[in-house]
């Protein structure tokens, strides 16, 4: 119903108000005006002023949408700010799916990026998303919780669904679940990202849907892997065998992390914060020690390949001088 009366609103907006009349009083600037578009004194209408609409919006036009005085301003500074040249398109599309006036300005708030879209691409990628299964009011809400999503590309979006359906064989229901719960996900590094899977599939022993429901990929992987181990060191966590068996009950990961790091402390590891800080410094050096001891590793391999082809050009350059005598 929200969304039927702002997109009649919005559709009013644009056919109503190709023109701006506003009353000029001396000594007081009319309200909708826009900064640095000229506006035309029509004598046969009483000293009233046209706004003829180009690519800012003005005051009176934001007025109209819904907005309040103050957030009308602040709304039309941000604009101005940022330069943007399509912002009436970005403002219909916004509008079109459904958002009010106070999630608008709180989005621009959030990203002021937005304002420089081109309304097009912006429309395509909100139906991108729409095809990918998130359906209205899921699609509200993560566009207002992430604006970010809103600046990426057609393209990346399907380079991180496909690396979860074919790398990490969730379905194309999980995709959607997890896109709209962690949308965050889609700045992620690829490989990081796979990574993270495959520490909780194979180092944890988790499933697809369980991951789903823990909210996994919200937690960065360090994070992950501190609450993982310091219950793994306290005998509270066990990876399974290969059927899937343990000699313990691990807790359900949406347990370890979906919580806050009190209740995890108190009613999962059973352990003190001043515990839990002191391991949290230890798997830090474990992990800085780690990364050096590969990237010597990295290097040794390098110099043996190095020697390797050394001796290879050695040996043919020897066996070519020989076979020239």
């Amino acid at each position: 119903m929200g969304t039927h009366v702002c997109r009649k609103q919005m559709l009013r907006w644009m056919w109503r108000w190709s023109v701006c009349p506003v009353a000029v009083s001396r000594g007081h600037m009319p309200f909708c005006s826009t900064q640095g578009e000229p506006h035309q004194v029509n004598p046969s209408h009483g000293g009233q002023v046209t706004h003829r609409p180009g690519n800012q919006l003005s005051l009176c036009s934001l007025l109209e949408m819904g907005f309040s005085e103050t957030q009308a301003k602040e709304m039309h500074e941000g604009a101005t700010k940022s330069r943007g040249k399509h912002v009436p398109s970005v403002m219909t599309a916004l509008l079109l799916l459904g958002l009010n006036p106070s999630s608008i300005l709180k989005i621009m708030q959030k990203c002021p990026e937005v304002y420089s879209l081109k309304g097009a691409d912006l429309q395509q990628r909100i139906d991108h998303l729409r095809k990918m299964g998130l359906v209205e009011g899921s699609l509200q809400r993560m566009i207002s919780h992430y604006p970010k999503i809103m600046l990426l590309p057609v393209k990346r979006v399907n380079m991180v669904s496909r690396l979860l359906r074919e790398k990490c064989l969730f379905t194309i229901h999980q995709v959607t679940e997890i896109l709209r719960d962690s949308p965050e996900v889609l700045e992620e590094d690829l490989a990081q990202l796979e990574y993270k899977f495959q520490y909780a599939y194979f180092r944890m022993g988790v499933r697809q849907p369980e991951m789903v429901k823990a909210k996994l990929f919200r937690l960065p992987l360090s994070e992950l892997r501190c609450r993982h181990c310091f219950l793994e060191r306290r005998g509270l966590y066990q990876t399974p065998d290969k059927k899937g068996q343990t000699l313990i009950l691990n807790p359900a990961l949406k347990d370890v992390l979906c919580v806050s790091e009190e209740t995890y402390l108190t009613q999962v590891a059973m352990a003190t914060a001043e515990e839990f800080h002191v391991f949290r410094k230890l798997m830090a050096r474990e992990q800085e020690e780690k990364g050096r001891e590969d990237e010597y590793s990295s290097d040794e391999d390098e110099e043996d390949k190095d020697d390797v082809l050394h001796r290879r050009k050695h040996h043919w350059n020897t066996g070519y001088k020989k076979d020239r005598k």
